[in-house]
């Protein structure tokens, strides 16, 4: 675990070449509207990067009771890592097409059960050469399950708690109760900070200006990760809230994984909108 600290949790192209280490790419678009992050990496991805599909290696079962992209059982994720050519001790960089707010669950996935990952920081557009539309053979690997670290999660009890500070990393139309596509009641939950997540990538979809990402986090009232929850729709994006905590030396945060569509089922808890 130690030695994961060690690895930023966003890295360019430039540090991923000057990795001695084997770098596994790892190609994770993935849409909210459900078009197919699949065909996506078969009409171009980076040269050498696998697929990860997230509704089936990163997500389990949907429910009511546990929001619409639960973690999958540590055998689901082991298998489905070996599947894309992942093993325990290499370097993954993931990235997207959305700035890494995607790439982050897988990140901090690996992170979480002491890999080495990173989000590719500007995703696919920071690469200016010809893309690949064969798909890459995994590798034979060797990745051992291993358990969620309790530390690092949040249940909606943590998440409705005055003792945690909550950070909600949806966009403000979807905050504020004003649209929600996805899920049964609009708002947020009542107490929770909004931090848009892709408020934290300038317009090319790179991240900001440590600065200007501290900023971000100060307006909220969040000053550490130490007892801050982080969530979103489904516990995707929040992630990249957590790995910029991160990357700020403010600490680790915890993850509500069920997030708004687990929260909005429970009809007994008041919603909130600003």
């Amino acid at each position: 675990m130690e030695e994961n600290r060690l690895i930023p949790p966003f890295v360019d192209l430039a540090w991923c070449a000057g990795q001695r280490r084997r770098i596994v790419l790892a190609d994770t678009r993935w849409y909210l509207d459900g078009a197919s992050g699949r065909d996506a990496y078969d009409r171009g991805h980076l040269p050498g990067a696998v697929f990860v599909d997230l509704d089936r290696w990163l997500s389990g079962p949907a429910s009511q009771e546990a929001g619409r992209n639960p973690l999958p059982d540590p055998a689901v994720f082991a298998e489905g890592m070996r599947e894309c050519g992942i093993g325990d001790s290499d370097v993954v960089v993931a990235y997207d097409d959305a700035g890494g707010v995607i790439a982050a669950r897988l990140v901090w996935m690996l992170r979480a059960t002491g890999r080495h990952a990173a989000v590719l920081d500007g995703g696919i557009g920071s690469f200016d050469g010809p893309l690949e539309t064969e798909a890459v053979a995994p590798a034979p690997s060797t990745f051992t399950k291993r358990p969620w670290p309790e530390h690092l999660l949040a249940d909606i009890t943590d998440a409705t708690s005055p003792e945690f500070q909550v950070v909600d990393a949806r966009n403000r139309d979807r905050y504020r109760g004003q649209h929600d596509p996805v899920d049964p009641r609009p708002g947020h939950i009542p107490g929770a900070k909004n931090v848009p997540c892709r408020r934290n990538l300038d317009p090319a979809g790179q991240l900001l200006s440590e600065a200007q990402l501290l900023g971000n986090f100060q307006r909220a009232g969040v000053e550490s990760a130490h007892r801050t929850v982080s969530y979103c729709g489904s516990g995707v994006t929040a992630c990249h809230n957590l790995l910029v905590l991160e990357h700020l030396g403010l600490g680790r945060g915890r993850l509500f994984v069920g997030g708004w569509s687990q929260y909005s089922h429970a009809v007994d808890l008041p919603v909130a909108t600003a």
